[in-house]
Formats: structure tokens, C-alpha cells, sequence
């Protein structure tokens, strides 16, 4: 209670913001503002908390908040310490040590791959690594090749429309594409593999239906007509296409190759310390 007591003393001194106003000729003690047991906080402290731009009334509440969680925290610190077993403090100690050793080595790690990784991969590298690996990309879920179509009823135009999405040709294609104001949504290029999933979720279609090729299907509803044709399909554990797991297998490439530089870099080191006698094993 005797802390408190000093700790709420100082708070009643910040009722103003005028307070971090004061002159920079001041005592070091003068910037302190709560103290508990041997350890102070400073004017400075909380000056680099507070943001700008801030009322007189919401930094008084801000200042009294921070000074009350950092009396609480050496408080609670205070006591965990004293109740903490020589045994606990070693380990806490070890793990403190072995966490801040890690941040070192990863950061510098990080930061050699940054200057000396090679992020360049071309598509020969890209289609090579799939080769090698087909068997492992299995698909665990569908994809098809699509392309579909919803307009309103009261379209003018319904047959034209209908005409050119069943067309193959690419000049119809791109008649159509012109006329896209007056669709709700649409989707015409089906030489891209899409996730069914996802095409689910646009059309009132079920998932048996749009997993057949066809040419076209069609449904009428009280919302307008939906068109879709299903180009090609993959199923679950067929082989996923190259054109589709082309940015997975860039980072696994990418993956493979930071492993293979960090080894590298280690090999260097212990090559190197060894070499000058900085590194010895017996």
C-alpha cells in the first residue's frame, strides 16, 4: 500500500498536459513521475507513449493508464521474482538467452538471403521441378475450365447473346465482351483452371452438373438466365496442371534454394573458423 501511496502521489501531479511543458533546465528528479521501489519512470517516458494531436482531457486518462500498468508490471515483476525458485530464474534465464541468440542467427540469416538469394526462376527451371515431381501434386479439390454468363430478363438482345456465348469463335467472343454493361456477371475465359468451389458460388448450378463437359447449360430463375459452358474438368487426386500450381512450385523452388544457401554459408563458416584456428574440435 505504501507504493500505491507514492504512485498515486505523482499521478495527481499530471492534471494538466501543461505538465510536459516545463522548462528544459531541470533537475533529473524533477522528470521523474512515479517511483516504484527502485524503479522510476520518467517525464520522457511517457511523452514518447502519447500521441499528438491529443485533448488535455484524453491525455491526463492516457497518462494515468500508462503509469498505473507500469506500477502494476514492477509490481507483479517484483513479486515473481522474489517468489521464483533459484531453479525457475536459471531457466528462464537459459530460455531468455537461447530465444535472443535465435533472433540474432535468424536475422542474420534473413539478411544474407536478401543480398545473395537468386529469386530469378524461369519456366524451364519451373516445368523440370514439376516433371520430377508430378506425383506429388495431387488435386484436393476440383477444378474446371468455365465460362458463364447472367443477364436480366428484359434484355433486348437474350437470343443474340446466347448465339454469340455458344460460338467458338474469338471475334464472337469479343462482341460479346463489348456488351458487358449489360450483364450481371460474367466469365469468358476458359482457358484458365478455376476452383469450383468458387464458380459454386456464382451460378444456381449443382456441383454434379457443372462437373460434366458440356457445351451449354442453362437456367431460367426469377432473377434473369444464366449460361455456362464446362470446357474441361480435374476431380479430386487427378494431377493438378502445371499452369495452375505454377506459383507453389516458384516457392518451393524459392524454399529449396534458401536451404541449400544457408547450408552453404555454414559450410563457410566452419571452413573458415577452422582455417584460422577459431575452431577446434578434439
Amino acid at each position: 500500500m505504501k507504493h500505491f501511496s507514492i504512485l498515486l502521489f505523482f499521478i495527481l501531479l499530471l492534471t494538466s498536459c501543461d505538465y510536459f511543458n516545463v522548462q528544459e533546465k531541470v533537475s533529473k528528479t524533477s522528470e521523474i513521475v512515479a517511483i516504484v521501489n527502485t524503479d522510476k519512470l520518467f517525464k520522457d517516458d511517457i511523452k514518447s507513449v502519447l500521441p499528438t494531436n491529443i485533448s488535455k482531457e484524453d491525455s491526463i486518462v492516457l497518462v494515468r493508464n500508462y503509469i498505473n500498468d507500469w506500477a502494476i508490471k514492477q509490481l507483479l515483476l517484483k513479486k515473481a521474482e522474489h517468489n521464483s525458485s533459484l531453479e525457475d530464474v536459471n531457466e528462464i534465464n537459459t530460455l531468455v538467452k537461447d530465444y535472443k541468440e535465435s533472433l540474432l542467427i535468424n536475422n542474420y540469416k534473413e539478411m544474407l538471403i536478401k543480398q545473395q538469394l537468386d529469386t530469378i526462376i524461369n519456366d524451364a527451371e519451373i516445368e523440370d521441378f514439376y516433371l520430377k515431381s508430378k506425383d506429388n501434386f495431387r488435386l484436393n479439390e476440383e477444378l474446371v475450365k468455365v465460362k458463364y454468363l447472367h443477364f436480366d430478363d428484359n434484355v433486348i438482345n437474350k437470343k443474340e447473346f446466347q448465339d454469340l456465348f455458344e460460338s467458338d469463335n474469338i471475334e464472337d467472343l469479343e462482341a460479346l465482351e463489348k456488351q458487358q454493361l449489360s450483364f450481371k456477371f460474367y466469365h469468358f475465359n476458359d482457358s484458365i483452371w478455376t476452383q469450383l468451389d468458387k464458380v459454386l458460388l456464382k451460378l444456381p448450378f449443382s456441383k454434379e452438373n457443372l462437373l460434366k463437359k458440356t457445351k451449354l447449360l442453362q437456367k431460367q430463375d426469377s432473377i434473369g438466365l444464366y449460361l455456362v459452358a464446362i470446357k474441361d474438368v480435374l476431380v479430386r487426386n487427378d494431377t493438378a496442371p502445371l499452369s495452375y500450381i505454377k506459383p507453389k512450385i516458384k516457392q518451393m523452388i524459392l524454399h529449396k534454394r534458401k536451404i541449400e544457401l544457408i547450408r552453404d554459408i555454414e559450410k563457410i563458416l566452419v571452413k573458415d573458423a577452422t582455417k584460422n584456428n577459431n575452431f577446434k574440435e578434439y
